[in-house]
């Protein structure tokens, strides 16, 4: 069953006015591991989620344009600085961008075998492709829905569905897919956990962090998951 996927962040002695600096140092991180050094989006958030946003904008970010204002202000620092101008500790400042992530694109396919030409002998064939996928790093107020960062963390990282690294619905039966398929959708699994860890691991090293804490929403570990999910496909 499909789980959202969250990274949450505290730093030590952590002082609100330090929450931009905090925010552009993870943003700088996932831009270096996902290549993507832009934001596509920002809102700031009153009280809780379930409040309309205070503020709100969306970057084009067109490579084939020439910079303009847009571009130029979906820089990290720039975006930051914009949407953190007023600091209120009752406020979630969430910042979007993108990387690139494998799925799988699952279609019927008929695979003949021998003179035989009934419909019916076909197999699910997935294939594979790098798709631009969101992730939300969320800096939280102190006065917060209720002080959640206790729990969320000063920053949390959304990462969307687990599904990018569990792929639970990947058929993987040697009469469906065979031998060959599921040692690409082992590597592609893989290749997503890789990108996964490496953020996780530059965010440690780089950012000055007392702590983190990558959970699923259900509480189910993900290790687990991906444990279980790997062995399958062993």
């Amino acid at each position: 069953m499909a789980d959202q996927l969250y990274l949450s962040l505290w730093f030590p002695n952590f002082r609100f006015e330090a929450l931009p600096a905090a925010l552009v140092s993870v943003l700088r991180q996932f831009a270096v591991i996902s290549g993507e050094k832009r934001v596509t989006a920002a809102t700031v958030y009153p009280i809780s989620f379930t409040e309309a946003p205070t503020y709100q904008r969306i970057y084009v970010n067109d490579d084939r344009a020439q910079e303009n204002s847009d571009t130029s202000a979906s820089i990290i620092e720039s975006a930051v600085a914009e949407a953190t101008e007023q600091l209120h500790d009752d406020m979630a400042y969430e910042f979007e961008m993108r990387w690139n992530l494998w799925s799988p694109e699952l279609s019927n396919s008929a695979i003949p075998t021998g003179d035989s030409t009934d419909p019916d002998d076909s197999r699910l064939d997935p294939l594979w492709k790098l798709r631009p996928s969101t992730v939300r790093i969320i800096g939280f107020g102190p006065s917060f829905d209720d002080a959640s960062f206790d729990q969320n963390g000063h920053i949390r990282i959304d990462f969307g569905l687990d599904t990018h690294w569990t792929f639970e619905d990947l058929p993987l039966d040697d009469s469906l897919s065979g031998d060959d398929l599921d040692k690409l959708a082992q590597k592609r699994i893989q290749q997503n956990i890789e990108i996964l860890l490496a953020f996780t691991l530059s965010v440690e090293k780089h950012c000055g962090i007392s702590s983190r804490l990558l959970w699923t929403e259900s509480g189910e570990p993900l290790a687990e998951k991906l444990i279980a999910r790997l062995q399958r496909l062993n």
